[in-house]
């Protein structure tokens, strides 16, 4: 391939062409993305990936928004699941996080409903401190779905709050990613399988006017997206752009990863189980677990991580153990003239609330609304990057939470956790629950009030007191409610099915 030439359609500063370095799933997310988007527009899109090069991959849960992207590309959640053997998620179960023997639930979903612009956990705090023992999880339809491993799908225009839930999907990574490829090549993106050796930039004004590859090809573009993982070949190696770590925030700088076979039930929800080092997640698929041991090396060896992990697996290893070094934090800008970086080339957050993906979604969604033109005016770039490291520290300050919150006592790494100096807005987070149940929102979260609220619960956070609104009603009305919601929940799980039943319907 020669250098890139320019069609002579548009003005002369329009954007024709853009390069996405790497594939795996941050590559092929972006292709097909853009390819969809900038139908019609004129812009020749080209993926250089090797096949030669491996990709990290262990990311196999998501959130609800993921479901946004599909839509975007006009696949359903149903083919998506056919190619990649997926499974529902409705949220993640946290065992013995707080201590040893605790477990609690993060759904997609609400708690109760609203009266008179009072939030439901206000009268949840009200009749507990008249003496009522109240589960909220019991007042969740997500929740209540997911203790019992069923599903159904969610209705478009629910009556009431009580039966509003969301889910996300489990799939094998790798399969999404060549899932993805096929659609972005159906759609006009071309894909280069080689590796990139050199990248040009230009002496006068910085910007990346072009990569080299080992075939022999130079491809020039006027935009580049940098998927190339922790090395950063383009933001970071060609760059300069440095890499702001939050290790002094976030203790655990390790994974180990391996799929065995399922021995367990198909579970709607991923399994987050808290260890003496970091913690295990549990991905139920189709065609097997994914499972990995996400640890503190300062506290613990690589060798004992592996051996804890393959001891606890529910069936029979399917691979070698995959390790994984990673250091928490980010770029100190993620997009850099013409440049953006997304997934692991632009940060990492360790898979605690599944958050990788998303990152890569909503960074393509921000870079749609702020595509430049040839001119590269710096208040997009300034823009970008504002709003994503706003997102990132968000993100980060949620993840915080889980491990500052925790009374394991005993162990050096979530002793050392609790001793964790906080980032103010988190502190503030806090310190405003804690004083009466108030819950703030800042910019750019992308954990909304009742993810919060199961954390402050899951953790055992309680405020002092309650909003004096909710005296408008007496203790024994809001039990009455109370009763009348939870058997609300009730007659709507009647309608659900067995997660596993579900998939069968849909893969016959």
């Amino acid at each position: 391939m020669s250098e890139a030439e320019e069609t002579d359609s548009g003005p002369p500063w329009q954007l024709r062409s853009i390069v996405i370095a790497g594939g795996g799933t941050a590559g092929w997310m972006a292709a097909s993305y853009l390819a969809k988007r900038l139908e019609g527009r004129n812009v020749r899109i080209t993926v250089i990936e090797s096949s030669a090069i491996g990709t990290v991959g262990v990311g196999e849960a998501t959130v609800p928004g993921i479901r946004d992207f599909l839509r975007v590309l006009d696949v359903t959640e149903h083919e998506v699941m056919a190619a990649t053997q997926g499974t529902a998620k409705l949220g993640i179960e946290f065992v013995d996080w707080k201590h040893p023997g605790t477990r609690f639930f993060h759904p997609f979903g609400l708690y109760g409903m609203r009266s008179r612009g009072v939030a439901f956990h206000h009268y949840v705090r009200k009749l507990r401190q008249a003496g009522h023992e109240i589960d909220i999880g019991d007042y969740c339809l997500a929740t209540a779905m997911a203790r019992r491993n069923l599903f159904m799908q969610p209705t478009d225009r629910p009556v009431h709050d009580l039966l509003y839930f969301d889910w996300a999907l489990h799939f094998d990574a790798a399969l999404f990613a060549r899932f993805l490829r096929a659609k972005a090549m159906e759609w006009g993106v071309s894909h280069l399988d080689a590796t990139i050796t050199c990248v040009r930039t230009d002496e006068t004004s910085g910007h990346i006017r072009a990569l080299d590859t080992d075939r022999g090809e130079t491809v020039a573009g006027d935009f580049f997206i940098d998927c190339t993982g922790f090395r950063a070949l383009l933001i970071g190696e060609a760059l300069g752009i440095p890499y702001e770590e939050w290790t002094n925030l976030l203790p655990c700088d390790r994974a180990v990863a391996v799929p065995c076979v399922r021995r367990e039930a198909l579970t709607p929800y991923t399994r987050s189980t808290a260890l003496s080092a970091g913690w295990q997640w549990r991905i139920p698929l189709r065609h097997r677990v994914g499972n990995g041991y996400v640890y503190a090396s300062r506290h613990l060896s690589d060798d004992e991580a592996t051996a804890t992990l393959l001891a606890r697996l529910e069936g029979e290893a399917l691979a070698e153990p995959n390790a994984i070094r990673f250091r928490t934090g980010r770029r100190s800008a993620f997009w850099h003239r013409n440049c953006v970086a997304l997934g692991l080339a632009a940060g990492f957050m360790e898979p605690l609330e599944s958050t990788s993906i998303t990152l890569i979604q909503t960074g393509l969604e921000k870079l749609l609304g702020l595509l430049p033109d040839r001119r590269f005016d710096p208040a997009l770039e300034d823009e970008y990057n504002r709003t994503t490291a706003l997102e990132y520290e968000r993100i980060r300050d949620f993840l915080i939470l889980h491990y500052v919150a925790n009374t394991r006592r005993g162990e050096p790494m979530w002793d050392r956790c609790r001793s964790t100096a906080l980032p103010p807005m988190l502190a503030n987070k806090l310190r405003l629950y804690k004083a009466r149940g108030h819950l703030v929102r800042y910019d750019w979260e992308s954990f909304q009030d009742p993810s919060w609220i199961s954390m402050y619960e899951g953790f055992d956070i309680q405020p002092v007191t309650y909003d004096l609104a909710a005296d408008h009603f007496s203790e024994a009305d809001l039990a009455a409610a109370l009763d009348r919601m939870r058997s609300s929940i009730a007659d709507a799980v009647d309608l659900a099915e067995p997660h596993e039943t579900y998939l069968n319907v849909l893969y016959r």
